[in-house]
């Protein structure tokens, strides 16, 4: 476990690196062994086995270290303030997951410190239309509108299966059961809402067009925040991710979206994908699974470890996902059993968490890969990042460095001394409480010291002349 670090990207002498004497993993064009990598404003400007420092350059050796493309995670739910859910309705699509996020979730740093650069931010799966996701990069440290990845798409969340119809999630006594319930419901929802979409669409369209054509005194539509979404979705200016793991549902989303002229960007978990490959592959949407995870609920006891690397040979874009903070602190060792379960290369198993989630995410321009020109977005490890003993040394974000391991661990010796401080503060102040209460305490007079009896006297004659007893 990684300690604390509350600054964000640590000052460097100036904005060009050079990173020498590593086995670089260049993703897109083979391994170069002894090589170096020039940075200059955050970007890759060289690299190869005679690339020279200039003399402004902070030097940064990795003699025997690996260089690899940072990590892109496809499916994460971190850096989100509250729960991800908004679950009441089946179709939540004017939820925003960007105007939630929070900068200073550890989960940020954790992830960095496992190679992760950037993250798919979604929605949860209460919907079978969820809420609006958004692209980030791990700047920790940075406010909140610094994490979105600048030009990445937005997307939005779907949902299929027992998630969206409530399956393990009954309401309380006296609530009636939100629809959709069944399988046959959520695909109910999600043509309903597209056919209100599409009629949302033509409206403004008609509007639009009266407008330019110089038609006056034009009453505009009235906006619907859940609809305009989706038309985004049916222009192809936002991505669909869609949870899902069963292969009848997979291919209803597929009919769905042909019958309203949209595509699936990608299906998330698909554990049973390899059954329905060759569809998915002919449609045009990725597939971001889990390595080897089976049988947590009913509908995904068909899952098999040989789903990435199946789904790969017939043509589909495949990535490894976390759906969870701490399994993205070692996506590449997920990645590695791609190798074992399916005798994916090595190359092809970094891709699952490199360049294919960057593909599946419309960012691959940017990141996925070490190419001149693309952001400097790296990992250093100190052995191959495929093997289970891998640990990331550095972590740089648009040629910054945001974890160095070194600078963690010996930060962690100022944690525990800080900590030590506090506990001997709390202990100094228990102490200095105790003794004020036993001084007041001796000050106080004894009140188990019994105080004297009065002797008995004699009772005094009633006085005469009275009504009653004035006693």
């Amino acid at each position: 476990m990684v300690a604390f670090m509350p600054s964000a990207a640590f000052a460097q002498a100036s904005n060009t690196i050079l990173i020498q004497n590593a086995t670089i993993l260049t993703i897109s064009h083979g391994n170069i062994e002894h090589g170096s990598i020039l940075i200059r404003d955050g970007k890759i400007a060289a690299l190869g086995t005679d690339v020279k420092a200039p003399s402004d350059a902070t030097v940064i050796d990795a003699n025997g270290q690996f260089v690899m493309p940072g990590i892109v995670d496809c499916h994460s739910h971190i850096a989100v303030d509250g729960s991800v859910n908004e679950g009441a309705p089946a179709v939540s699509s004017m939820a925003r997951i960007p105007d939630v996020l929070n900068p200073d979730d550890v989960d940020i740093y954790r992830d960095l410190a496992g190679g992760v650069t950037a993250a798919n931010i979604l929605h949860g799966s209460a919907n079978p239309i969820g809420g609006q996701t958004v692209v980030i990069k791990l700047r920790w440290g940075k406010p909140a509108n610094a994490l979105p990845f600048e030009g990445a798409l937005p997307g939005i969340k779907f949902a299929l299966g027992e998630n969206p119809k409530r399956s393990n999630f009954g309401p309380p006594p006296g609530v009636p059961q939100r629809y959709p319930a069944t399988r046959m419901g959520v695909e109910e929802v999600i043509r309903q809402a597209f056919t209100e979409a599409r009629e949302y669409k033509k409206q403004w369209d008609d509007y639009t067009q009266r407008k330019a054509a110089g038609e006056q005194n034009l009453m505009p539509p009235r906006r619907n925040e859940a609809l305009e979404p989706l038309v985004e979705v049916m222009e192809g200016k936002r991505y669909v991710h869609s949870h899902c793991y069963r292969a009848d549902e997979i291919l209803m989303l597929l009919r769905v979206a042909k019958e309203f002229g949209f595509k699936v960007r990608t299906f998330q978990h698909v554990l049973e994908g390899y059954k329905v490959a060759d569809e998915i592959a002919a449609s045009g949407a990725g597939g971001s699974t889990f390595s080897d995870w089976w049988a947590y609920k009913m509908e995904a006891f068909d899952a098999i470890p040989y789903n990435a690397a199946l789904m790969t040979d017939r043509g589909v874009v495949v990535s490894i996902n976390s759906d969870d903070a701490e399994e993205a602190t070692h996506l590449n060792q997920e990645a590695a059993k791609s190798m074992k379960f399916g005798g994916l290369s090595a190359n092809d198993a970094l891709k699952m968490v490199t360049l294919n989630p960057a593909i599946q995410l419309g960012i691959e321009n940017r990141v996925g890969s070490i190419d001149v020109g693309k952001d400097a977005d790296l990992v250093i490890y100190d052995r191959d990042p495929l093997s289970v003993y891998a640990v990331p040394q550095k972590t740089l974000i648009d040629g910054q460095v945001y974890f160095d391991r070194a600078r963690d661990v010996a930060h962690r010796a100022e944690i525990e001394k800080e900590k030590q401080a506090l506990i001997d503060k709390e202990k100094k102040r228990a102490e200095a409480e105790k003794k004020m209460e036993e001084k007041s305490q001796d000050k106080s007079p004894d009140k188990s010291e019994a105080k004297p009896e009065k002797k008995p006297g004699k009772k005094k004659p009633p006085m005469s002349g009275v009504a009653g007893d004035a006693r």
